[in-house]
């Protein structure tokens, strides 16, 4: 199954194509004022391969810009094909396009690592805490003050590890790694994992703020 996966929900962004024993996978600083070297790696990538039958998603939790950012490419790209020159001799559902399945999967779940946890700044003086095992959630993603959080990681096993997709001073065993594209393009090969399905949204922790007129 030719699956291209797209990951933007960090200061790390990432692609990934995988298609048998074929594995390639592009990163880079992910600076989310400019997204130039997204494009270029997707473009680089539909050359060389043409469309993909799947595209999977990091939703995050993480930045909402570079998640939504993700997720518009991933429809644009599903409705185009994956790329308005590769030809198809199978009709899919896009007129006459091939047919691309869309799905997304918590960025958190897509990090190097069979158990770990996972701390984040949620902001407004919030941190959230979520614990996978075998890239899956098993607790989480929740929004803890940041006491709470300290005294989760201390109840914790030593020997457990602790990721943060940023520098976490304030929680002293958080080691700064990041999700993987790569990763989410081998677990989209997994029917076992529960997938999100269209319409793709990023990992909200909270509700939507609303700043109301005075």
């Amino acid at each position: 199954m030719k699956t291209l996966a797209l990951e933007l929900s960090t200061a790390r962004g990432s692609v990934a194509w995988l298609d048998g024993d074929t594995e390639i996978s592009r990163e880079w600083p992910n600076d989310r004022k400019n997204s130039a070297a997204f494009f270029e790696s997707i473009d680089t990538v539909a050359k060389k391969f043409g469309a993909p039958d799947v595209i999977v998603v990091g939703l995050g939790p993480g930045s909402y810009a570079g998640t939504r950012i993700a997720i518009s490419t991933a429809i644009g790209l599903s409705l185009g094909g994956g790329t308005g020159s590769v030809p198809s001799l199978e009709l899919g559902r896009h007129g006459g396009r091939p047919s691309i399945n869309l799905i997304g999967y918590p960025s958190i779940c897509a990090m190097e690592g069979n158990e770990y946890c996972v701390v984040g700044d949620a902001r407004r003086s919030s941190f959230f805490f979520a614990h996978v095992r075998g890239n899956a959630l098993v607790e989480g993603p929740t929004l803890f003050a940041e006491t709470e959080v300290k005294d989760r990681i201390r109840d914790l096993d030593p020997d457990l590890p602790i990721f943060a997709s940023e520098m976490l001073s304030q929680f002293e065993r958080a080691v700064v790694r990041f999700p993987a594209a790569l990763i989410l393009a081998r677990l989209a090969q997994k029917p076992e994992h529960g997938f999100s399905l269209p319409p793709l949204e990023p990992m909200y922790l909270r509700e939507p703020h609303i700043t109301t007129p005075k």
